[in-house]
């Protein structure tokens, strides 16, 4: 059973990211703040969530709680590095919430605060906040979104199943097509071969 909240009482805003790993498209973030007594029976297992599931949720996610969403584009990760695109698209998601929260739920375990709101890491932080599994499921479904519409205009990239992440696929296609826009170029983008392979 996640906890509902760090403190009650305090308008506390869990707070995740989506797309890290990806060698292409953005890293989404988002920030969400739970009414006081939400509770949701799916969230406690958001690991576990079949992408409907996970869709079904951000339609009530987004209806019942105090919410925002913010995307850093792959140039601007190549220019700041994974890490601090991350925490700066939580942040950017932060400042765009509706009401400023009193505390920052942060799943993982660094974040640069570009805030002034005080905050606490939590590693594992969507398996033990209710407001940090929204924020997942929010991040990951905005994203799978983009990398969608991506696809439809990139179809050789396979973006629409692999979301960009680095699968056999989407080295094929590299190798293949070169890359776009949308890729990154800080990040390995061809596959390391060996001496072994055949």
């Amino acid at each position: 059973m996640l906890a509902p909240c760090l403190i009650p009482g305090r308008r506390e805003a869990g707070c995740d990211e989506a797309g890290r790993g990806p060698l292409a498209g953005p890293v989404v973030a988002a920030a969400v703040v739970l009414p006081e007594g939400y509770t949701h029976d799916l969230l406690n297992d958001s690991k576990q969530l079949t992408e409907r599931q996970r869709d079904r949720l951000r339609v009530e996610i987004e209806r019942d709680t105090q919410w925002a969403v913010a995307v850093v584009e792959p140039a601007d990760i190549d220019r700041l590095n994974i890490l601090h695109a991350s925490t700066h698209a939580m942040c950017l998601a932060v400042q765009a919430l509706p009401e400023r929260p009193d505390f920052l739920l942060i799943d993982g375990n660094r974040f640069y605060n570009e805030t002034d709101i005080p905050y606490q890491c939590f590693v594992k932080g969507d398996a033990l906040y209710m407001a940090i599994a929204a924020a997942s499921i929010l991040a990951k479904t905005h994203r799978d979104e983009l990398m969608v519409q991506l696809a439809a205009r990139h179809p050789e990239y396979g973006w629409d199943r692999n979301k960009g992440y680095p699968t056999a696929e989407h080295y094929r296609a590299i190798e293949q097509h070169g890359i776009t826009p949308h890729h990154r170029r800080s990040f390995s983008l061809y596959r390391q071969h060996t001496l072994f392979e055949n």
